[in-house]
């Protein structure tokens, strides 16, 4: 009953307060008042919160001031809070359209240990305000072309792939959209009834699963597949994909998985486009950082008028969260590019130096979650 109640409870709210139904007196009157939100600092508050799965909230926002927010699809905001007297920051994808820009929906998967995620799923309820700041993320529809989309996600990374196949589905009539998710089992599927909806009223769109377990509980008429995504999975499902340019979200051994496969079936990777959630950092991890420190590199890091010894592996990202000091870090993993900073004094060694331009690395801009210190260094934010 409980996966009943959730997939008709999904169901009203894509034809909530968001939609393109009209809409109430209240509403017009805020709409017809709005600011338009591009960049920068926003006040926002919970209007609606649902359970997606039973480790997955989705949060609805409007603006405290009225606001229509602007974003690309497949971007994502930093929220600004404070747990336990610290103040913590944390990126999540928008998995709503800027197609429906009069509220903004982020879906946040609880992980074990995860601070922010459990803390807002337990602690954010409707009527309770947070800062957020953005949109970021070069991983979206307007900086990447495409004709055809393939989307290929699994667990939370379905987020932006959501966001990218409503907005593309409210503007264009026949876009083209081959959208595959990989879920451990139906109870595990998030915006099923959302996708299913989507995937009746546009021809265009072909949606199919990949399942690890329970597939046998799948209505009728779902395309799927059973246990992991592979090439004979892949090439059954979407069996166009080479003239596709493919999309994909999800954890890092499914990325690895997912990009090892395409280059063994010769994919034109230059068409091939990714964003990689970070782990978010738990109790657990702020322990490892405490021994790190106490096998100090001897390396300075200094940031304005703090300074900090780092420890034995420490990037630079886990030398500034660990003085308190505000910075935005979405993946972790030195793709989205969220946490660039530029070193003024010191040498430093990068394992990615995706998004920043030529210029910029030039300038001694860096990525902090991929950088670790090869001397004293002074920093700026």
């Amino acid at each position: 009953m409980a996966v009943s109640y959730l997939y008709f409870r999904s169901l009203r709210l894509y034809m909530s307060i968001d939609t393109i139904s009209q809409p109430s007196l209240h509403n017009t009157e805020r709409q017809l008042t709005s600011n338009d939100w591009q960049h920068g600092q926003v006040e926002l508050q919970c209007v609606e919160k649902w359970q997606e799965t039973q480790d997955v909230f989705s949060y609805r926002f409007q603006g405290i001031e009225p606001v229509r927010f602007q974003f690309k699809p497949g971007q994502f905001l930093t929220f600004n809070m404070e747990i336990e007297g610290k103040k913590t920051y944390r990126s999540y994808t928008i998995s709503s359209s800027p197609s429906r820009p009069y509220s903004i929906v982020v879906t946040v998967k609880c992980i074990e240990g995860g601070r922010v995620s459990n803390h807002l799923a337990q602690s954010l309820n409707v009527g309770d305000t947070i800062y957020a700041s953005g949109p970021d993320g070069v991983f979206n529809l307007v900086d990447i072309k495409a004709d055809k989309y393939l989307f290929l996600s699994a667990g939370s990374g379905i987020t932006p792939m959501f966001s990218m196949s409503r907005w593309l589905t409210d503007t264009q009539v026949g876009a083209d959209i081959a959208f595959l998710n990989c879920a451990k089992s139906p109870e595990d599927m998030i915006f099923r009834s959302e996708l299913d909806t989507i995937s009746f009223n546009n021809s265009a769109f072909n949606l199919s699963y990949i399942l690890e377990s329970g597939a046998e509980r799948l209505p009728q008429g779902l395309s799927y597949g059973e246990g992991r995504i592979n090439a004979q999975q892949l090439t059954r499902l979407v069996e166009d994909y080479k003239h596709r340019t493919i999309f994909v979200c999800g954890p890092e051994p499914f990325m690895k998985g997912v990009e090892s496969l395409l280059e063994s079936l010769n994919f034109d990777m230059s068409r091939y486009h990714y964003e990689s959630f970070g782990t978010e950092p738990s109790q657990n991890d702020a322990r490892v950082i405490t021994e790190l420190d106490n096998t100090a590199s001897g390396f300075m890091l200094r940031i304005g008028e703090n300074s900090r010894v780092m420890g034995q592996g420490e990037t630079l990202l886990e030398g500034i969260e660990a003085q308190g000091l505000p910075i935005i870090a979405a993946c972790r993993a030195g793709v989205c590019g969220a946490c660039k900073c530029k070193v003024i004094e010191g040498e430093t060694e990068s394992t990615s130096e995706m998004t920043l331009t030529p210029d910029e690395i030039a300038q001694g801009y860096v990525l902090a979650c991929s950088t670790k210190l090869k001397s004293d260094v002074l920093l700026q934010l």
